[in-house]
This record gives structure tokens, C-alpha cells and sequence, in this order.
């Protein structure tokens, strides 16, 4: 046995050797086209092998012509033996054969390796080779493992793809288009998401600035930090939702020996259909299996990735899309509670995009938040009436103070807190505060008492009281049990009635019906004015056909800006007017 190792390795080296000298005198395209014909012909010349591989490091600048060609003789030569060869973890034994299947185990997974820095590598310039380069590594990962899908060349392609400054969108792109469509991909993109997001350190994704490597040598540069965890967000958020899946659903995957099939391979549809309702039962158990273990991954890579400490315009991506791309395909969509209550209690803009998906949780899935109406209270300031998500905001607000079984002072408050916010607002905003007002006065007939409430005097003794016209409501009171909304009044409300923008106080005339009539009154639809500004007012004004212009017309010509009842008992001075009339 000795003798007939001695007897390779010299064999071995002196072609290495020779094979080294023509690679130095000759290095034209025909002579990497005849070492990969020589390795499909015989095992005579496995040396050509590392040769080969030697076209495919992204370290050494190679014509891409020398990458094509290897790259396509490489690849015939290791797909009809894959399925032979042992796992790389495996340790050869004293025969010759399995010397032989060990050693070009490992150099299948030096091919591996290649072609996974090859893909991400700046150096290579060509998009179509690229693909091509990708295409080729998905096939290794189709057939990699004994016929089934090699999830462990996946997660480190993966890997090395989020790690990845350079070429990462390309990739992405890709998988995007042609793999994303298959469900063992995302079923294993999932797993691949977990485990990295597992194990990254707190503290390594609070780096900015990325680890920079060594790009000379064409290596691509590993991502630190923020841009880590954008990474990893970007990857995610592309995999296409799983609305599709359900019991009659049909489903495509990329390799047929996969997790999902019992029997070893997915049947086709003439097969179904010669078998009858026996295999069609079967099909539809199938796929409620494939529905659950996808949502259980899917779940575990959200929940994973949603407790690294995310860049705000990360954050902010997530809270939009969260309530519509990910809540639905939850296993259990309580887990995101915690994560959601804590986004609302940030504040500010933060609060108001979380707000969407803790009112679905609420809502559809019973979560019980006793301080949402206080941290509701909380976000009306005037801020939020120029605000970007104020369309959404305004609606769920509508709807949070939906319910009749509401307290009124609870309703009150909020009618107040609005009521003093239109001082403030600008014009679009004063035309959302008078529709919420409308409503809250509609479902709540205990606080239409705040249209018009004097001041009686009760009690004599009452400092409080003495002076006609003081109003009781605290602003800046945030408990809602103590702002004494229910001893105030909309008066706010009556000075729109004298706005300088036409729509609003048109509009508040509205507020002059009876409410408390709801068989003749209807609620106003929120969405008809939430994402209002001064454009489409101005749109809308245009738009009116005015039947009178009012004109100006004076007998005299005017010699001054006001008159003098216009401000009765003021007196203006002029010191240059003065002096004028002195001189």
C-alpha cells in the first residue's frame, strides 16, 4: 500500500511538474480547454484537476475566457460523481479507491469555495459569467449531497454573500429572479438567516464603519456593524411572502429529494392523476406540512433578526412592511408583542409607524395594551399633522376611538386635545381635526355637551369660578382621567369658523347638525382628508366654479391701512411722523 502511494505522489508531482512548465510557456485558451478534456477522459490525468481550480481563484486575474472553460470542465466532471463520493467529513480508509473519493471530495468543496468567492469577487467584470458562476454553485447545492439539497454549501454561500460589501445586490438580484420561486430555497435562506443573525455579537452591529480587508488580491470586503444587519434585512425582505401556499396550493422546488417529500421525490401531475383521490389527499397533507414548517422558519428568522439593535432607517423599513409582509405569516404573531410595545413607547415618529401593526395584534389576535389610548394621547402634537405617515396615523386614530363603550372622559379628552391642536395646525390639519371631532361626537353622545357649555357658577366658593370664561381643560396634563375635559367646551372649534382657508370653515359648519341623531347623520371617512396639505387644498380650490368674485370699492381713496374703529382705544405714535410735523 505504501509503495503504491510513493508511486501517485511521484506521479503525481512529476505532472504537477510538467503541467506547471507547459501552464508557464503556454497559457492560451486551447491549452485550458485540452487539460479539461484530458481530466473527462481518463483518471490518468486527475492531476489537471487542482490546475483547473487554480482558473477559478478570484485572488489571480485570469482571462474570463480561462474561467469559462474551467468552470464548464469542472463542472462536468463533478456532477456524475457526486453522488458517489463520501461526505467531507469523512476520514479515508487504507483503500486506494477511498484515498482517491476523499481526496477529490476535497477538492469538489475547493470548487465550492471558489465559486463562492468568484461570484462576490470585484475583479470579475462580466454580469453573464457572473450568472453563470451561480448557476453553477446552485447545481452543487442541488445535488451536492447525495442527490438532496446541500444546505450546508447554501448557508455558507449565504454567509458569504451578507458578509459581502462588493456584488451583494447582484447576487441578491439573482436569487430574487430565479431561485426565490422555489420553496426549499427560502425554506433553507430562512435557516441560513437564523443561524447568522444568532450569531452575531450586540455589539459588533453597532459598528458604522466596515472591517475593511485586503482587496487587492480581489477577495470581496467583509460587512461589519450597521451595514451587517442591512444586509441581512435586505436578503429577508426580498423572499417572496407565502401567501401562496395553502391545502390546494402548488408548489415548485428547486431540488425534488428534499425536506418536504417522504416518498423521496415530488410526483408529477400525470402520476397524481392515474393514482386518484388516495394520492390527491395525500397531496393536500403535504402541503399543509410544507405551509407550517415554512412559517415555523419563517418565524425564527424574523423574531431573530428583530432583536439586533437596527439602524433607524432599517427600523423604520420594518415598521412600515410589518403589519402587511410579515404579521400574516406568522406562526404566532404575540411573539412580535414585546417588540412592538417597545417600538410605540420610543415616541415620535417611531410610535406612530408602529401603531399599524399593534392595532392588527390587538384587534385580530388579542393582545391586551392597556396603555395604548395614553401613549395615543401622547402622539398628538402638532408635529404630527406634517408628519409622513400622518394618512395611516389619522386613520388608526379614527378607529382606536371607534368603540361606543369608550368612557367619556376618555372621548372628551381626545375631542379637547384635537380641539386645541387646530390653533396650531395647518389648514389640512384643521379639516382632519373637525372630521375625528364629528365622529367622536356621533358615537358618543355623553360628550356632545362640550359644543356649547357655560360657565354656571355652581359654587360660589369656587376661586376657580369667579372669572367668566377661564377654561378648566389642562393641556399639558397626560393622564386622561385628570385633563377635566368634561368641564370644558369646544370653543376652539368656533374660531374655524372664521379661518382664512375657505375649506375649513366650510367645513366646520358640519359640527352645527345634531350628532345625537344617527339614523339623519353619517360619519365623515377619515381617509378623505388624512394625507391633505396646502397643495390639494389649493388643487381643490381651483377646481370650484365661483358664480360671485367679491370686489373692493371705495368712494374715497383710502390714506391709511385701517381705520380707526378698527382698533378702538388704541393710539399709535410715530416718532417720524413727529418729527416731520415738527419741521
Amino acid at each position: 500500500m505504501a509503495s503504491i502511494q510513493s508511486s501517485s505522489k511521484k506521479r503525481k508531482n512529476k505532472g504537477l511538474g510538467d503541467s506547471t512548465k507547459r501552464k508557464k510557456k503556454h497559457q492560451d485558451l486551447s491549452d485550458v480547454r485540452k487539460l479539461g478534456q484530458e481530466l473527462l477522459s481518463s483518471r490518468a490525468h486527475i492531476n489537471n484537476l487542482p490546475l483547473l481550480l487554480n482558473f477559478l481563484d478570484s485572488t489571480s486575474s485570469h482571462p474570463p475566457e480561462f474561467i469559462l472553460e474551467s468552470l464548464l470542465s469542472l463542472q462536468s466532471f463533478f456532477t456524475p460523481l457526486l453522488p458517489q463520493l463520501p461526505s467531507s467529513s469523512a476520514k479515508p480508509t487504507e483503500d486506494p479507491e477511498s484515498i482517491y473519493q476523499t481526496w477529490v471530495r476535497s477538492k469538489f468543496d475547493e470548487f465550492v469555495q471558489c465559486l463562492i468567492q468568484l461570484s462576490l469577487s470585484p475583479t470579475l467584470a462580466e454580469e453573464a459569467l457572473r450568472e453563470l458562476v451561480m448557476d453553477t454553485l446552485m447545481e452543487c447545492v442541488k445535488i451536492g449531497n447525495a442527490g438532496k439539497f446541500h444546505s450546508s454549501i447554501y448557508n455558507k454561500f449565504i454567509h458569504s454573500m451578507v458578509y459581502s460589501v462588493e456584488e451583494a445586490d447582484t447576487l441578491l438580484n439573482l436569487l430574487v429572479t430565479k431561485y426565490f420561486k422555489y420553496i426549499d430555497v427560502r425554506y433553507f435562506t430562512y435557516i441560513s438567516l437564523e443561524k447568522i443573525t444568532r450569531s452575531l455579537d450586540v455589539k459588533e452591529c453597532h459598528d458604522i464603519e466596515p472591517k475593511s480587508t485586503d482587496t487587492t488580491n480581489g477577495s470581496p470586503t467583509r460587512a461589519s456593524g450597521q451595514l451587517l444587519v442591512r444586509n441581512i434585512h435586505n436578503v429577508i425582505s426580498k423572499i417572496p411572502p407565502l401567501e401562496k401556499l395553502g391545502e390546494n396550493s402548488e408548489y415548485e422546488m428547486w431540488n425534488g429529494l428534499g425536506v418536504f417529500s417522504k416518498e423521496g421525490k415530488i410526483k408529477s401531475k400525470k402520476v397524481k392523476e392515474k393514482e386518484g383521490k388516495h394520492s390527491e389527499a395525500n397531496d393536500v397533507q403535504s402541503s399543509v406540512t410544507i405551509s407550517k414548517k415554512i412559517k415555523l422558519k419563517f418565524s425564527k428568522a424574523w423574531m431573530s433578526f428583530l432583536r439586533l439593535p437596527l439602524p433607524i432607517d432599517v427600523y423604520k423599513e420594518v415598521l412600515v412592511t410589518l403589519h402587511q409582509a410579515v404579521i400574516p405569516y406568522l406562526s404566532n404573531p404575540i411573539l412580535l408583542c414585546d417588540f412592538l410595545t417597545r417600538s410605540y413607547d420610543i415616541g415620535g415618529v417611531i410610535s406612530v409607524m408602529a401603531l399599524s401593526s399593534l392595532f392588527i395584534l390587538m384587534t385580530e389576535h388579542g393582545l391586551e395594551y392597556p396603555n395604548l389610548y395614553g401613549k395615543l394621547y401622547a402622539l398628538l402634537e402638532p408635529s404630527i399633522f406634517i408628519a409622513k405617515h400622518r394618512a395611516k396615523f389619522f386613520q388608526l386614530l379614527d378607529s382606536c376611538l371607534k368603540s361606543p363603550l369608550l368612557p367619556a372622559y376618555l372621548a372628551a379628552s381626545f375631542a379637547k386635545k384635537l380641539s386645541r391642536l387646530s390653533l396650531t395646525v395647518p389648514p389640512s390639519g384643521g379639516l382632519v381635526i373637525i372630521a375625528l371631532i364629528h365622529n367622536l361626537l356621533r358615537r358618543h353622545p355623553s360628550i356632545n355637551c362640550l359644543v356649547h357649555q357655560e360657565d354656571d357658577n355652581e359654587t360660589a366658593n369656587d376661586e376657580s369660578n369667579t372669572k367668566l370664561g377661564i377654561d378648566l381643560f389642562n393641556n399639558e396634563e397626560t393622564d386622561l382621567l385628570k385633563t377635566n375635559a368634561m368641564r370644558s367646551s369646544l370653543w376652539e372649534i368656533d374660531t374655524l369658523r372664521h379661518h382664512y382657508c375657505p375649506p375649513v370653515s366650510r367645513f366646520v359648519l358640519s359640527l352645527e347638525n345634531d350628532l345625537t341623531v344617527r339614523s339623519k347623520t353619517t360619519e365623515v371617512a377619515i381617509k378623505d382628508f388624512s394625507s391633505g396639505s396646502y397643495a390639494t387644498i389649493f388643487k381643490e380650490e381651483i377646481r370650484r366654479r365661483v358664480k360671485q368674485v367679491p370686489l373692493a370699492f371705495y368712494k374715497a381713496v383710502p390714506t391709511s391701512l385701517f381705520s380707526e374703529t378698527d382698533f378702538a382705544g388704541w393710539v399709535f405714535h410715530s416718532d417720524a411722523i413727529n418729527h416731520v410735523g415738527q419741521n
